[in-house]
């Protein structure tokens, strides 16, 4: 999922949050319906409340994190200013240097609270190179590219398969209408071409359209947010309303066979779609720190996850009861009405139809070149020696060439060639979430925050901080413990489900 920075300008706490709200509830929450159908929905109902819970307290980490990361930076800013100072006067003091305690022992709370504040906007990356070494430097770098990578994949397949299951109009007499069809049938009546081939001319041609962004900086603009925010409630409204009338007043008397309530072979799908729903831990700093008033951030974020929580419950379970099964990975998908079928209950108008089928594409157009941006910038991070500030005309030869030509490319290039090799979404979905979104969303904030106690520990001279007002709620030890000890049981788990399904 991409950042959507709503602007430099301070907002209230709620405007923030409404952001917070919109850039979690994305394109993660259409393959839930799916996923439940897999699973079963009481098992996946419990799973993700669950996940929700555990969500909520990294997010609580990566703040803690930011205020402590904020009062590192402004210590060492101090000290270089003090150093500069004695430099000038041709003084030395080795009572300045380093090792000199962060807080003073007799103003020790006020200058907690004054310096771990949240005034500056630090990144994650930022966060790893401050309090991390070299080595976890390198794995954060190459967790956080291994999630985009798997987004890109995932963007490219849901656009290129959403626009060749809408111009597809071949439906074979043997096969229902209401199924799901195979890639290997034809797309159009008396061509040569598959919806297989159809999905990969799609896909090539969202490749040379968007793929070139890569090689410049781009950013949304304030009414690209707002169209794409209003099409996605549009949407997610339509989605949901004509479930629930489905499941309330038009369910076919035929005999159909319910959804299952619990099915541990889906647990990897599951799993995957949970993470990558929920994951927002990435853009928190560009969201959180322009918020006027800071105070209760973590009261505030506990509403919106609860929301948030509710609403994909009241998604995926009146999909699952209206669909299944024949429940597609994109469930806006499940609301297209094939050309020459009989209109079925819950279906709404051709027009209306056309607006979800093609909904994923333009949102996802939309936030393509934002990742790809973003990932070029972490592979030139991880790979090439920092860009010089103000850009210098000294940097030629090979740097210059891999940094303009060559990270663009393998940035694209790699999700682009697994778009092609498969497009089931709902395994891309399931792996980037299960690995590397678990990654993101639990090892990451858990080893930056308590990476940031540690430091802010050894620069108090090993006494003990207090808490402050950006502390996270889940203070002790054993809660950073309890949150790796799940991300690894979980990706243990899934890896297990997926070999055993090989």
């Amino acid at each position: 999922m991409s950042a959507t920075h709503p602007g430099d300008r301070q907002y209230s706490k709620w405007m923030g949050l409404a952001y917070i709200f919109n850039l979690i509830v994305g394109t993660g929450a259409l393959t839930l319906p799916a996923a439940f159908g897999k699973a079963g929905w009481i098992l996946a109902a419990v799973v993700i409340v669950v996940l929700a819970f555990i969500s909520y307290v990294t997010v609580t980490f990566v703040v803690e994190a930011m205020a402590s990361t904020n009062a590192i930076l402004q210590r060492k800013r101090l000290q270089e200013r003090a150093n500069s100072i004695q430099a000038t006067d041709g003084k030395e003091n080795d009572n300045d240097s380093e090792e000199t305690p962060l807080f003073c022992s007799d103003q020790h709370s006020d200058q907690l609270l004054h310096q771990c504040d949240i005034t500056e906007q630090v990144e994650m990356g930022q966060m790893a190179s401050v309090l991390l070494n070299r080595v976890g430097q390198i794995l954060f770098y190459l967790c956080i590219i291994v999630y985009l990578y798997g987004d890109l994949a995932i963007y490219c397949s849901a656009v290129a398969q959403s626009v060749a299951d809408v111009t597809c109009s071949y439906l074979p007499p043997e096969n229902p209408c209401n199924s799901t069809l195979p890639e290997d049938i034809l797309c159009w009546e008396g061509s040569k071409f598959s919806r297989k081939d159809a999905y990969r001319i799609y896909l090539g041609v969202f490749i040379m359209l968007f793929g070139p962004f890569a090689f410049f900086n781009v950013q949304k603009t304030k009414y690209l947010q707002i169209i794409s925010t209003l099409m996605r409630w549009i949407a997610f409204s339509i989605m949901t309303g004509y479930a629930v009338r489905d499941v309330i007043m038009e369910k076919d008397n035929q005999e159909v066979s319910p959804p299952p309530a619990v099915q541990f072979s889906g647990i990897p799908a599951l799993f995957g779609a949970c993470v990558y729903s929920f994951m927002c831990h990435h853009s928190i700093p560009a969201l959180v720190t322009p918020i006027a008033d800071k105070s209760r951030l973590a009261r505030e974020f506990a509403l919106d996850y609860v929301l948030i929580a509710i609403f994909y419950l009241l998604l995926a379970l009146t999909g699952v009861f209206a669909f299944y099964p024949n429940l597609h990975d994109l469930y806006t998908l499940d609301f297209w009405q094939t050309p020459g079928c009989a209109a079925r209950p819950g279906i709404p108008p051709p027009g209306v139809g056309y607006f979800l089928a093609l909904f994923p594409v333009f949102t996802l157009s939309a936030s393509f070149p934002i990742i790809a941006v973003t990932l070029r910038g972490n592979l030139e991070a991880l790979i090439l020696p920092p860009k010089p500030l103000p850009p210098s005309p000294s940097e030629v030869g090979v740097t210059r060439l891999a940094r303009r030509l060559l990270m663009p490319l393998i940035a694209v290039a790699p999700p682009a060639i697994v778009a092609f090799a498969t497009e089931d979404l709902g395994t891309l979905v399931g792996v980037t979430g299960s690995f590397a979104g678990a990654g993101v969303q639990y090892i990451l904030p858990a080893v930056l925050v308590a990476a940031a106690r540690r430091e802010l520990v050894r620069q108090n001279n090993g006494e003990a901080l207090p808490s402050h007002r950006f502390s996270s709620p889940f203070r002790g030890n054993p809660w950073v413990v309890f949150v790796l000890v799940w991300a690894v049981a979980c990706v243990t788990i899934v890896t297990v489900r997926l070999a055993e399904q090989l």
